[in-house]
This record gives structure tokens, sequence and C-alpha cells, in this order.
């Protein structure tokens, strides 16, 4: 089917909403965000590794252009998930989603600058519809109920910035290597970058604890499998169309939000929530369009 690759990036996004939720009870718990990270990461990384071994062999690359792509796409996912939390520590969930979902501005002014992709109205119009949702969305547009300081918007923007660098290291590694080894990779050194700032003491502590299952649950939701689905989606779409479509994460995390812990939404956020799901609709179907006008040529 010719919008497979961004049903996939989709589904992938539906699945770190709900990790998004799963982080908030964590954090609701006590746990610390860099920690939550840390094992968000681990458990991905093992269960990609597993992967990777089945078929070592077929699946081991020499390349150092794919290494090199796939530890910066490593380093991208470290910083997107440690500067969200960050952000979301030094302001809201509201302000952070909003500064990291600047992505989609980040990746189009990457692929214009490379000549990756070329500059429509139509793109621009879409990130800045998009852009206008999730402020509706996540409440950022009332600047009395939210605050923040200076490194709550810096950090906020690094994640950003961060999305946008994984979206590309991940997007030109995949296309020399499998989803397994590329996975493999990007998540040991983004292991290996977070164990530098984390308490060690308090990550032992969690596999003693009860909330064990949310950390296990939180791995394979939000990295073992949405990553899998991710990286071979993007392998057939655009960075721009995978950054904008991607952007439904916000959406499965406000619905989690409401159906899961309680949470109400209202008039604005439902039409918040609306404009993203009508941009990436419209999006998803130019994209089928083309693809098809493609193949008839």
């Amino acid at each position: 089917m010719k919008y497979t690759g961004i049903a996939l990036v989709m589904l992938a996004a539906v699945f770190w909403g709900i990790s998004g939720g799963i982080a908030d009870i964590l954090m609701e718990k006590g746990w610390d965000p860099l920690i939550i990270s840390f094992y968000r990461g681990v458990v991905g990384f093992i269960f990609f590794f597993v992967w990777f071994i089945t078929r070592f062999r077929q699946n081991w690359i020499t390349s150092l252009g794919f290494h090199l792509w796939s530890v910066l796409g490593g380093i991208g996912v470290a910083g997107n998930f440690t500067f969200y939390f960050l952000t979301i520590q030094d302001s809201s969930v509201a302000v952070a989603a909003t500064l990291m979902y600047t992505a989609p501005i980040f990746v189009l002014f990457i692929s214009f600058l490379f000549g990756m992709e070329q500059s429509t109205w139509f793109k621009w119009i879409c990130v800045f519809s998009v852009v206008v949702g999730i402020v509706l969305l996540t409440g950022a547009y009332d600047p009395a109920s939210i605050s923040t300081g200076i490194f709550g918007v810096v950090a906020g923007l690094i994640a950003g910035l961060s999305y946008a660098l994984f979206i590309f290291g991940f997007k030109n590694a995949s296309a020399i290597g499998g989803p397994q080894t590329v996975l493999t990779v990007a998540f040991l050194a983004f292991c290996l970058i977070l164990l530098g700032f984390i308490d060690i003491t308090e990550t032992l502590n969690v596999l003693t604890s009860d909330d064990i299952w949310w950390f296990l649950l939180l791995g394979v939701v939000g990295a073992g499998l949405s990553f899998i689905i991710y990286v071979i989606g993007v392998r057939q779409t655009t960075p721009t169309n995978a950054s904008m479509v991607a952007m439904v994460e916000p959406v499965t995390a406000s619905l989690f939000g409401v159906f899961i812990l309680g949470a109400e939404l209202g008039f604005i956020q439902l039409f918040g929530m609306g404009i993203i799901l009508v941009t990436i609709t419209v999006l998803s179907v130019k994209q089928y369009e083309r693809n098809i006008m493609y193949t008839y040529d």
C-alpha cells in the first residue's frame, strides 16, 4: 500500500503518546524523569539487541556512514527524551509539548537547506496548521496559566531539534542497513549517553520496586515496538512528512489522560486536536496521490 510509511509512523506516534501517559504515572509516583527515560531506552535496547543477534551475520554492517548515522539517531533520541522531561520539570507538559513539536519546522529547514525536499506552500501551511493545533491542544496559548523560565524554553527547543536529529539519523541509517541494526546501534549510544547523567542508586532501586512493571511496559511500548514500527515507516516517506504525521502523539497523550487519568478536554483543546488530525489526514492523502502519480509515470 502506498501510504504504508505514513500509517506506520502514525502508529509509532500513537505508542509514543501512550508512553507519555505511562511516564506521567511514574513521575507522579516520584521517579526521576531521567531514570524513566533511561529505562525506556534500556528496555528498548534489549528488545532490539535480541532481534539483532537472531541473524547476526546478515544484520552486521561495517559501513562507517551507517554507524555514524545510527549514533546520530541515538544522540537525537537521548536529547529528545532528556530535554523533554527537563522542560516539563521547569514548566509544564503544555509548554514542553508545544516546544518539542516545533520539530517539523527544524526538519523542513534542514531538508530545504540540503536539497532533500522542495519548499512548497502546502508544506509550510501544514507545519503552521500543526503548530497551531498543538498550541490549542496543550493550552499554551494562555500565558497566564503557564510559566517557564529561559532554561525551560531552551530545553524545549533542544528537545524539538533532537527530534529532528533522530529523524534524519534514522532515515539515512535505515537506507543502508536493516531496522534491527539501526536501532541496536542507536539505542546503545542512547544508553551510554544517559548512563553519565543518572543516579545509579536510584536506577538500581527500580529493579526491586513495585513499579518495575510500569517501567517494562514503558520500554516495550515507548521504544521496543514503537521504534521498530517507526524506522520501517520512515524509510517509506520523507523526513518532513514523518515529522508532521508523528504529531499525532500529543493527541494520543491527551486521550490517554482523558480515558485513563481522568483529565478533561475543553472545546478549544478538542478544536486543536481536530486541526492536527485533519492536517495529518490531508497530508496523508496528498502523499498517497503523489505516490500513485509516480507509479504511473
